[in-house]
């Protein structure tokens, strides 16, 4: 009897201790918490993490209240829909993969039912509807930002004048670019309309931010439609300048701008879009000067806006005299032009130029309006280095020429543009050629988009420049930073993209879309440009 006593005393000992540890490991164990941009998101159902692959899965209810997207659950397919301003996500319980905006994308984890509610992945939802994650394991929370949090704009560095005489060089050999653009609202602000020194400070100052984070040259747009920036004898003011296209603003923006550009030592390149007439059909706005109204016949209107037909010899000529007018009374350091050529993806009636113009005597409208951008591409280059053979001629394309599926030279991608054959230009022949200085590809895409990986366009166009004399810089999209496009969650994604080009030689440089998006540090981008480049 002692013996069983014994034994009962010792039973219960056991359990009371392990009822004890088990307590104390429930108190010790911390409820996860989500919080949204400092907010905290209340869950029916407790997250929790997945063992192995350390995924945090989240009820549903935490994405359509706390995110508010929209979700829908189908009991009979098991599948679930998230949409989000233009993402959708599809996941399958069961299945590894998802489908955001069409394209498959490998799950370390997918959709679970757990008491009666579905869960998801809380990571790869939220970095698909362009939410930056942080995961913080001490605390065990998750904190989720949508990037509308405002960021102090950092003080400007004061100018150290250059020493006088002829353009400034970079202060490093490679290329360092920001592209500021005259319509896009990088410059001048709206509310700077008609206000010189107003625009005057938002140039200086956006100079000023721009060098202190490692930026060494500014591509200014400097013709956008059929206008500019500066007193032309060929084409009107820039309405953006006093809001009446063709008035005059009472000073030269370009000669102040790089003057002040070279002043801080940054180089200054003149950007055109060579084709583009206007935004819209309507003329009324338009100065009498206005290409649309002193040749209507050069114009085509596609989809509602005016463009000038490639096809006619003397409507290429002229913008080749209006870029003239630049590079023969300013000191710009590189003329550059982007891929305004023909437009892409809608019709565009050039019947009555193909008949006239058709010296090529082919059938292949594509052909012919190929070899027109190339002979533009071939005599402004001409033209440029016959005056001044020091200027830069370069020109950036839409980041893929083609895809394989088209032309088994062309890059892995799947891209529903491309250069070749949305916008007849042919990129390749002018590398070959050497027509152009420097060939800067917009590749406006993250390192994990399938259709057209950052990696593999990089890799076709270090490919496509060996074995010739043209520099290759490469176009970034800091202006997605924040965007529910995959992969621009952080600002670390420019880093490794910068990184990733440091593996070729080849690679002079980069150039990054806008100046607006970088002064604004989206994602804390400035921070860590500033770290790369050792500012």
């Amino acid at each position: 009897m002692k013996f069983r006593k014994g034994l009962l005393f010792l039973l219960i000992f056991v359990l009371a201790f392990q009822a004890a540890g088990l307590t104390a490991q429930a108190a010790a164990k911390k409820e996860i918490a989500i919080f949204l941009d400092g907010q905290r998101l209340e869950s029916d159902v407790s997250p929790y993490i997945l063992p192995k692959v350390n995924v945090t899965m989240v009820p549903l209810r935490v994405i359509s209240e706390g995110l508010g997207a929209s979700v829908l659950w189908s009991q009979a397919d098991r599948t679930v829909t998230i949409q989000k301003s233009d993402s959708v996500i599809t996941m399958t319980s069961g299945r590894q993969q998802a489908s955001v905006d069409n394209n498959l994308v490998n799950l370390d984890a997918s959709v679970q039912l757990k008491q009666g509610r579905v869960m998801v992945p809380i990571r790869f939802v939220s970095e698909n509807l362009g939410l930056q994650v942080n995961w913080n394991q001490a605390a065990q929370t998750i904190d989720l930002y949508t990037g509308n949090e405002t960021t102090p704009t950092p003080e400007p560095a004061p100018a150290t004048p250059a020493e006088p005489g002829g353009s400034a060089k970079p202060a490093a050999d490679e290329m360092r670019g920001a592209w500021i653009s005259t319509v896009n609202g990088d410059w001048p602000s709206s509310g700077a309309k008609g206000n010189v020194e107003r625009q005057k400070q938002e140039y200086t100052s956006q100079l000023d931010q721009l060098k202190d984070m490692g930026i060494n040259a500014v591509f200014v747009q400097v013709r956008a439609n059929a206008d500019a920036i500066y007193p032309s004898g060929l084409v009107p003011w820039n309405s953006v300048l006093t809001g009446t296209q063709g008035r005059d603003p009472g000073y030269d923006p370009l000669a102040f701008m790089i003057e002040e550009a070279h002043k801080r030592g940054l180089e200054f390149h003149a950007w055109f879009n060579p084709f583009r007439g206007t935004n819209s059909a309507a003329a009324s706005n338009l100065a009498a000067n206005h290409v649309s109204k002193l040749h209507s016949d050069w114009m085509v209107n596609a989809s509602g806006k005016l463009y000038i037909n490639p096809g006619i010899p003397e409507a290429r000529q002229h913008i080749i005299d209006t870029i003239m007018e630049v590079v023969n009374n300013y000191k710009v350091d590189g003329v550059h032009l982007d891929d305004y050529f023909y437009p892409s993806n809608v019709t565009f009636n050039d019947d009555a130029a193909f008949k006239t113009y058709n010296t090529l005597n082919t059938t292949d409208r594509a052909a012919w309006r190929r070899d027109n951008i190339n002979q533009f591409v071939q005599q402004l280059g001409q033209s440029i280095h016959q005056v001044k053979a020091n200027v830069e001629y370069g020109i950036s394309p839409f980041g893929v020429w083609r895809n394989k599926a088209n032309d088994l030279t062309g890059s892995d991608t799947k891209a529903g543009v491309t250069a070749y054959d949305s916008m007849n230009a042919d990129v390749r022949t002018w590398i070959k050629q050497g027509w152009i200085d420097y060939v800067a590809p917009q590749v406006y895409w993250s390192m994990t988009l399938n259709a057209a990986r950052y990696d593999k366009v990089v890799d076709w166009w270090v490919n496509e420049v060996a074995n010739t004399n043209v520099k290759l810089y490469i176009g970034h999209a800091p202006y997605k930073l924040g965007t529910p496009e995959i992969g621009w969650q952080t600002s670390q994604e420019i880093i490794d993209q910068l990184t990733y080009n440091e593996k070729y030689p080849s690679i002079g440089g980069d150039i990054y879309f806008s100046s607006q998006y970088l002064t604004k540090n989206p994602l804390g981008i400035v921070e860590r440009l500033k770290a790369y480049y050792g500012q």
